[in-house]
């Protein structure tokens, strides 16, 4: 089915082989898929590997306080609310139609997910400090990730809010040479002693656009436990921190919100758009 939402046309398209599975487009661009029947099914590479940073955040099944910028279908949110019963978790999206269209059609009625309309970073500025144990962004308008959830400003406040053992996470994308990944890694150093970076061998060497996902946080990162599990995914992604990924942004200047700048075009085709 189709419909228009706030920022154009959202499609939710069923899936042949799972009848209780969807996916979502919005222009063009696959932004979530989701099995009613089965949340913790994570169809998309990417989300599989912030699957990883939610699963290795605390120990199985402890609740968590989630906030998640970015909503599409709630994918996330309705995995950890399968994995982590009793966890508190806030949406924030900013068309306010979609979220009707995704209420309306893919019903998550008895998790306990507060949906918000409005700005990433405006409602991520409402929220108490050291109210979050999970930050995960995932914010794209259009294909493109918007420039002001780019920039130190915001990663520090994504850092006010997390508690002491908290994890920020964010799904980036980018081609050769990764020039908005290796900022991204830099600024999100300038806020955060420790990073990691989840993403394909391919990816990371620059022989294809793609996602990559960022972990950071004050206090050490459950590397060991993020690289067995991106190894095991039918996918594998490789698992880069310490020295490796130093070198990986060597040179990369901090982002600000002066300089700030939107993730780069996607080449056509990727996140489900169509050739042009």
């Amino acid at each position: 089915m189709r419909a228009e939402v706030d920022h154009g046309v959202a499609e939710l398209v069923a899936e042949p082989d799972r009848p209780t599975a969807w996916t979502l487009l919005v222009n063009g661009t696959a932004q979530s898929h989701v099995d009613l029947a089965d949340p913790t099914h994570l169809e998309f590479e990417y989300v599989r590997r912030l699957g990883h940073v939610l699963d290795t955040a605390a120990p199985a099944t402890r609740p968590l306080r989630v906030l998640h910028l970015g909503g599409g279908a709630w994918t996330l949110a309705r995995y950890v609310a399968a994995t982590r019963p009793g966890s508190w978790q806030r949406v924030v999206e900013l068309d306010g139609a979609l979220v009707d269209l995704i209420a309306g059609r893919l019903p998550a009625d008895g998790l306990d997910i507060d949906v918000r309309v409005g700005d990433a970073r405006y409602e991520l500025q409402q929220l108490p400090a050291g109210s979050v144990d999970v930050l995960v962004v995932d914010v794209f308008a259009g294909a493109r990730i918007p420039a002001h959830l780019t920039s130190v400003e915001f990663v520090g406040a994504a850092a006010r809010v997390l508690d002491a053992g908290g994890v920020h996470t964010a799904n980036l994308a980018d081609g050769a040479p990764l020039s908005f990944a290796r900022a991204q890694v830099a600024t999100a150093a300038a806020v955060f002693p420790h990073q990691a970076m989840l993403a394909s061998p391919e990816v990371l060497r620059g022989r294809r656009f793609g996602n990559l996902v960022l972990v950071a946080g004050r206090a050490p990162l459950p590397v060991p436990e993020l690289t067995r599990a991106a190894a095991a995914d039918p996918f594998p992604a490789r698992v880069e921190s310490g020295t490796p990924l130093r070198r990986f942004a060597a040179g990369a200047r901090i982002v600000t919100d002066r300089s700030a700048g939107p993730s780069p075009i996607p080449p056509p085709g990727f996140f489900g758009q169509p050739e042009q």
